[in-house]
């Protein structure tokens, strides 16, 4: 491969060790990178995930990020503390400012919460090469924030990326430039290289492709004819080409569609699931009134609990578009009605609402006057927004199985 046609660009991918148990951490005066700590969603619940092990007691009793609460083992040295999603929010927020102070805004792309692209182009002359750049605000994270971050340098986002998490982890920093991919990167199972899940990884086994040098190796109209454009960019990531753009405003794009779901934290009988549909379906449109936009299409997920497994997921069409929460919802009963197994209790429930027109252009029923119901949406989104979220709500919310008052309390599914 040539590479002297393709952009080369001085980017760092920059990832917070531990995120969440480094700032529980260093909130106790702890050590982070010393001290046995689990952050859990919920301590009531035995089975509630850990969002976040310490390295420490990643190492010491092999407690991985996707373990149970009640894989810890009975060490007394273990500190377990309930996730604070406004906290880190409020430190990643503050890491970006830092982070600011090195590049402008437009050479930020925040990729997470704890992880960002950052676009070093033209430093030189202030802080030296992208090295030094790196390793100034490794040190200023940790000088700070007593945060460790990871930090991977490469020639795009891609390269930067991968070499951070196959090799910067464990080193620091490092790097790998478009020279460096035949000996960093090709010799690499597929399934370790970002952007390749465990589906593709099984599809490029069938294929007798196991290495990233492997997929290399491969016809460009091989991969295009079995993958269509996800073969075409696995075939030029396996090269280490990534011509997506570095500098820009990474944070708008189109929406195409508003969904909200829930896990639920208690198995649901079938006469019940109606108020989680309820708050779910409101939800769903008041995104959708904020964004002045109005939808098509109602999809409509539920989940079985484990004893039975299963679930569907099924959609349906109206005739003008709506962001109604009483239109929404009749349909998703609709939906629940024809779909739902009578045998299986419900643990798992989601809403969308998609084929989006903007709200103004849409036609006006004949035959109904649509305006009315619109405009009570409007006048119930803005009195929220002034008094806030659980200022007023429907009479459904207020029962056992209604969940936007729990979910009030939460950012992202866990406690603020």
């Amino acid at each position: 491969m040539n590479y002297i046609d393709y952009p080369r660009n001085d980017v760092l991918c920059i990832d917070m060790r531990s995120f969440y148990a480094s700032v529980e951490c260093v909130k106790r005066g702890l050590d982070p990178m010393q001290t046995l700590l689990a952050v859990v969603g919920d301590k009531k619940r035995s089975g509630s995930i850990i969002l976040a092990a310490s390295p420490e007691l990643k190492q010491r009793h092999g407690i991985k990020n996707v373990s149970r609460y009640f894989d810890l083992p009975d060490d007394p040295a273990i500190h377990v503390v309930e996730a604070k999603m406004g906290d880190y929010l409020k430190v990643s927020v503050e890491i970006t400012k830092l982070v600011n102070e090195y590049v402008p805004k437009e050479a930020i792309h925040q990729y997470s919460v704890d992880e960002l692209w950052v676009t070093a182009n033209g430093l030189e002359n202030l802080h030296g090469n992208r090295w030094m750049v790196a390793k100034m605000i490794k040190q200023e994270l940790y000088e700070t924030m007593g945060l460790t971050c990871s930090i991977g340098i490469g020639d795009n986002k891609f390269l930067a990326k991968v070499v951070m998490d196959l090799y910067a982890k464990k080193a620091g920093i490092a790097e790998c430039t478009y020279e460096d991919v035949e000996t960093k990167l090709w010799p690499i199972p597929v399934e370790e290289i970002w952007g390749i899940g465990r589906r593709m990884m099984r599809n490029l086994n069938r294929m007798g492709i196991v290495t990233l040098g492997q997929l290399a190796s491969q016809p460009l109209q091989r991969l295009k004819k079995r993958f269509g454009v996800m073969g075409e960019q696995l075939y030029w990531h396996a090269w280490g080409i990534d011509l997506s753009p570095v500098i820009g405003n990474f944070q708008k794009q189109a929406q195409k569609g508003f969904g909200h779901g829930i896990t639920l934290l208690r198995d649901y009988h079938q006469d019940e699931v109606c108020a989680c549909v309820l708050d779910l379906a409101e939800e769903v449109c008041r995104r959708a009134r904020t964004a002045k936009q109005a939808g098509r299409t109602i999809h409509l997920g539920v989940g079985y609990s484990q004893e039975t497994g299963g679930g569907f997921n099924r959609s349906r069409s109206v005739n003008l578009p709506t962001n109604v929460t009483m239109d929404v919802y009749n349909v998703c009963m609709q939906l629940f009605n024809e779909f739902y197994d009578q045998q299986s209790k419900i643990r798992r429930v989601f809403v969308t609402l998609d084929h989006l027109y903007d709200d103004e252009e849409t036609q006006l029923d004949l035959f109904e006057d649509t305006t009315k119901h619109k405009d009570i949406g409007y006048v119930m989104d803005q009195i929220r927004d002034r008094y806030g979220p659980t200022s007023l709500l429907r009479a459904t919310s207020f029962t056992d199985a209604g969940v936007t008052l729990e979910r009030s309390k939460k950012i992202g599914g866990h406690k603020a």
